[in-house]
């Protein structure tokens, strides 16, 4: 289920289709085998999630009476790429055998191509934001220095039973919220929208971002193979403890047993299937329903903002959480 369709803006549709053909111009290049490997996820589909906050956010000021700006497109497609690009190099990390039901391309090529194609994609992400002005590159920039931030903590706590919420939201504010966040001030900065908009259309997407990942997490626990595009139990086996799974070893500490040290791959479903029963999934949704309520709140931090697009944006927000995939 893609959120996105429960916008219903009348522009966003073709709107979108704009972003698709402009990423596969910013990846296309004159060497073919670059080209082929830098379009390689985004040729495998997407739910463009952060392209489409971009292009709203921008909605929320001029109204939808209109398509989208060229710039709106532009900030769209330079968060696009940040995102794919951190893909690339996430499934390098992992060693992730598939990303959005296809090889990765680490594992139909390799690991350096996976490391390179992933430098080119958030080098043409910065070349658009350059294209849109010194303050959406930097905001970019920084952006992309936060997402390693959130990776790194992330590492530190491999394989950790003692790793806690705080741990948790630190790491996933930078690599997931933050991209989110600034997706939606480039659609407002481009926009020329003012100051209090800006920091309500920030906060939106951090609340949205930090929702987005936490039911990421429950679905790498409760959702199957098809639906997810790769297998599940992945963090499990990678030594990750997301919020459900920290939430079930405070309720269920005979986990701890189980946990702390790599896994065998047929030791991961005994293990979903605990954390599921132990009811810390549910519990972790619940976070999730309240970074969303915070997002629909923030939007009321500017009252100049297209009533019609806040409506869509807050449906948006709620089928994130309801999401299955």
């Amino acid at each position: 289920m893609n959120p996105a369709t429960s916008l219903d803006l009348a522009p966003l549709p073709e709107d979108l289709e704009r972003v698709d053909t402009a990423l596969r111009g910013a990846v296309d290049h004159h060497d073919r085998f670059l080209a082929e490997v830098g379009s390689h996820l985004f040729s495998a589909g997407g739910k463009r999630v952060r392209s489409t906050l971009t292009i709203v956010s921008s909605y929320t000021v001029v109204g939808v009476e209109r398509p989208a700006s060229e710039q709106a497109v532009i900030g769209g497609v330079a968060c696009e790429l940040v995102h794919l690009g951190s893909l690339y190099h996430d499934d390098v990390i992992d060693e992730a055998d598939t990303r959005r039901g296809v090889p990765s391309v680490n594992a139909r090529w390799s690991n350096i191509v996976a490391i390179l194609a992933g430098d080119y994609l958030l080098a043409r992400a910065s070349s658009l934001a350059a294209s849109l002005g010194s303050d959406v590159a930097g905001l970019l920039a920084a952006t992309i220095a936060e997402l390693c931030r959130g990776q790194v903590g992330e590492l530190q706590h491999l394989f950790d039973v003692t790793r806690n919420e705080e741990h948790y939201y630190s790491s996933i504010e930078g690599k997931t919220a933050a991209l989110f966040a600034t997706a939606c001030r480039i659609g407002g900065m481009v926009s020329s929208a003012p100051a209090p908009t800006l920091d309500a259309l920030e906060s939106f997407g951090h609340h949205v971002g930090m929702c987005f990942q936490i039911v990421d997490d429950c679905l790498d626990l409760t959702g199957t193979d098809a639906a997810l595009g790769k297998t599940p139990g992945q963090d499990l086996l990678e030594g990750i403890y997301t919020l459900p799974v920290i939430y079930a070893l405070r309720e269920s500490p005979e986990l701890r047993t189980g946990l702390g040290r790599p896994l065998a791959i047929d030791a991961v479903d005994e293990l979903r299937t605990q954390v599921i029963a132990s009811g810390a999934v549910d519990a972790a949704r619940s976070v999730a329903v309240d970074h969303a309520t915070k997002a629909i709140e923030a939007l009321g931090g500017a009252n100049d903002l297209d009533p019609t697009v806040v409506d869509g944006l807050a449906r948006y927000a709620d089928r994130l959480v309801a999401r299955d995939a």
